[in-house]
């Protein structure tokens, strides 16, 4: 067994918005990637439109930089539990992590999920506590903190000793000791060389290599990204592709590509150790094995938790079907999520007994969100139903999939928060008051009854509420959850809902359109506020008569209505309800829509 020295590949692990991608923009910039004149975008690797918009990672991605004479490659990984199949693969490729903790809330729900993995993957950590800073930093406490997670997630004797860094990825420093003056990121690519494990594989090996990572090139094709375990590879030459069903097939390397700063270098082989990039495998997937067509041997199989929600996807049935997306067939619809299933392996995609339906389970509500605002932007047309945990028997008892969660809340709203989350079977784990006017709960909770909470946790909190959870556990169902959610308001004519049917059917609830919006019968357009659903007709006109009444002209406002986002539309919806997607629309409606005649 060899060491190449020269290498260090190193995870980069946090919780959602704890400055990880900001920390690694620092590194980039400072290791001299970049010439001196180059404008460089911040956040360089969210480099998804969806990453951007929503100011968190999604896909894990790949850059390397050069520190005197060693090649980092670092691996900058989802903070989201929703994403835990996109951190549990990438962890196969590194031999230590980097985990970041903000200085002021300490460790959070993702930082426990992520930093599991690692631990059993017995990756050495470090610990970088960020945004020191900051006017209510605390970095002595997150640290204390950091400890009794690491004690309560079982971490060895190593592990719980592990080094800690101060710094700030805004501020582009970090230091050893906090009294250290604030220059530059000197201390943390020390830290890395010296702690961090060099990559440990045989040269003289046969060649094994397993896919972590897919990406795409319009000029080499499907491109399969991993670490060399053992062995060198050429470029050009003849390998064996081991499948998942232990069928061998052989290949040619079309291209061998390495990390560079954000790009890829072309390189005529690579050995052990090294993260690279191999074109010329059109249909390899994620999991499979690379290796010697002499001697082929398989690594294990990468396992990945498996899905706790499912929902249905199917073809567009509604009155206004087709008008708006430019995929919109069954074929087309199957051909999209079977392409998705190629890259994203948390998911799993099942034909029903319609050809026009199809069952999707994932990670949690985000993850299939981002599935299904992504498939919009690209042009498809669909209806999704409302998200269900997926059960499990064990030992002849209904287990279901429990989150925890934190909540960070004005004193004001906790009492709300509290009492509405035990009618969704939560249990209150532990609660701390910071004196200045906020307090931290925490609860297990079942999956399906923070389903529809988080609308009604921005009304308690008047928008100011802090809301964090992650995948605990299966544990025995909690039984019926009662309902949570008032009645609907449900249009019974198609058209254009007026100004004046609006403003007539106010006294009725809060509605989710405005004037102009088209609508058909069987859409949903408020909340009734009572528990019943009541159909209304909100495309009445007005009529016109000669006489003028006295302040019959006065202008009269509507009340602010409530725009459905698309995870605000999955989070509402009832059981025999549908969020209709389209490029240009998210709709509400019933499942089975009347006919009128």
């Amino acid at each position: 067994m060899t060491v190449n020295q020269s290498i260090r590949n190193i995870a980069i692990i946090a919780h959602v918005d704890h400055g990880k991608t900001t920390l690694v923009d620092a590194l980039l910039k400072q290791s001299g990637i970049f010439r001196e004149n180059e404008q460089v975008a911040t956040c360089v690797l969210d480099s998804n439109e969806l990453e951007r918009e929503r100011g968190i990672t999604i896909f894990s991605k790949n850059a390397a930089v050069r520190y005197k004479d060693y090649l980092i490659n670092i691996v900058d990984t989802p903070g989201h539990a929703d994403f835990g199949g996109e951190v549990e693969r990438v962890l196969g490729m590194v031999d230590g992590c980097l985990l970041i903790v903000d200085a002021n809330e300490g460790p959070m729900p993702q930082t426990r999920f992520v930093l599991k993995k690692a631990l059993e993957k017995g990756l050495k950590p470090m610990v970088l506590v960020n945004k020191i800073d900051r006017p209510q930093a605390d970095p002595h406490s997150a640290v204390d903190k950091v400890l009794d997670l690491f004690i309560e997630l079982g971490a060895d004797d190593d592990q719980a000793d592990f080094p800690v860094l101060f710094g700030s990825g805004l501020g582009g420093f970090a230091v050893t000791d906090l009294g250290d003056e604030h220059v530059d990121m000197k201390a943390l690519f020390e830290g890395i060389l010296r702690y961090v494990p060099a990559p440990v594989g045989d040269s003289e090996k046969p060649f094994q290599m397993q896919m972590t990572t897919l990406d795409y090139s319009e000029y080499l094709g499907r491109l399969a990204i991993g670490r060399i375990h053992n062995g060198t590879v050429r470029s050009g030459e003849t390998i064996a592709l081991i499948r998942e069903d232990g069928t061998i097939q052989r290949g040619k390397v079309a291209k061998l590509l390495g990390f560079e700063g954000l790009g890829r270098v072309e390189l005529p082989q690579a050995s052990a150790g090294n993260i690279v990039a191999i074109a010329g495998f059109a249909d390899i997937n994620i999991g499979e094995t690379l290796t010697s067509p002499d001697n082929p041997q398989a690594l294990p199989l990468i396992k990945v938790d498996e899905p706790t929600l499912q929902m249905t996807f199917s073809v567009n049935d509604s009155p206004f079907a087709g008008q708006e997306g430019k995929f919109v067939t069954s074929r087309q619809l199957r051909d999209r999520l079977m392409r998705e299933l190629e890259t994203n392996i948390s998911l799993r995609i099942e034909e029903t007994d319609s050809p026009d339906r199809f069952l999707v389970s994932g990670r949690g509500e985000l993850h299939l969100g981002i599935l299904i605002e992504t498939m919009r932007r690209e042009g498809y047309e669909f209806q999704v139903s409302k998200p269900q945990v997926i059960f499990r028997q064990v030992n002849g008892q209904v287990y279901e999939p429990y989150e925890l969660l934190i909540l960070d809340v004005p004193d004001f709203s906790s009492g709300s928060c509290i009492e509405n989350l035990g009618r969704r079977k939560a249990e209150m784990q532990n609660m701390i008051g910071y004196g200045n006017g906020r307090t931290q709960i925490e609860f297990i909770i079942p999956a399906r009854g923070l389903i529809g909470f988080r609308t009604e946790f921005i009304r308690y909190t008047k928008g100011e509420g802090i809301m964090n959870h992650s995948f605990y556990d299966y544990q025995p169902s909690a039984g019926e959850i009662g309902g949570l959610r008032s009645g609907v308001l449900i249009s019974f004519e198609t058209g254009e809902a007026t100004y004046y049917a609006l403003q007539g059917a106010e006294d009725r609830g809060v509605f989710f359109i405005t004037p102009g919006t088209r609508v058909y019968s069987g859409m949903i357009v408020g909340e009734h506020n009572r528990n019943t659903d009541l159909e209304i007709n909100i495309c009445k006109v007005k009529k016109l008569t000669n006489m003028r009444s006295a302040g019959g002209d006065e202008l009269v406002h509507l009340k602010t209505p409530i725009i459905m986002s698309l995870e605000r539309a999955l989070e509402y919806i009832g059981d025999d309800e549908l969020v209709e997607v389209t490029p240009q629309s998210i709709r509400l409606r019933k499942h089975k829509l009347k006919v009128r005649k």
